[in-house]
């Protein structure tokens, strides 16, 4: 179910928050070593009558600048920062908001998520791909161009 508070802000549930703001200084602390760190994806939110969405994997100190993949339905999915109040002040047609998927769970770090969403051309492509059973093979992904 979806929280608000006054305003439209969207309120993440603390273990949501706790993991971010975790990835985030992990993020930070690999930086620092030079080091590379892919973290799975946290939360997810999406347009509930259009494409676009957005997964997360970090919070910023400012509780409102998050690190992820946007993907807003243009064919064009690409890592970067966005704001959760941005996200949460988008009215759409009915009277509904920017949703969070409840329900999102990953086994695949962003890296996956980025490298499918930007071949398929589509986070929401994407998730149907790495929700299926890896093949024998381990190729996953159609063919470029199909």
């Amino acid at each position: 179910m979806r929280r608000r508070e006054a305003g439209g802000m969207i309120t993440l549930p603390h273990p949501v928050h706790f993991a971010l703001r975790a990835n985030a200084l992990t993020s930070s602390i690999h930086e620092q070593r030079g080091e590379r760190f892919d973290p799975l994806p946290v939360v997810k939110f999406f347009n509930p009558v259009g494409a676009a969405t957005w997964i997360a994997t970090e919070l910023y100190d400012d509780d409102d600048t998050l690190f992820g993949l946007p993907d807003l339905g243009f064919g064009c999915p690409e890592l970067g920062v966005f704001s959760l109040a941005e996200i949460a002040a988008v009215r759409l047609p009915f009277g509904l908001f920017i949703e969070r998927d409840t329900g999102f769970e990953t086994a695949h770090p962003l890296s996956v998520w980025a490298d499918t969403a930007r071949r398929v051309e589509s986070i929401i492509t994407a998730e149907q791909i790495l929700a299926r059973p890896a093949r024998p093979s381990g190729d996953q992904l159609p063919p470029m161009g199909g």
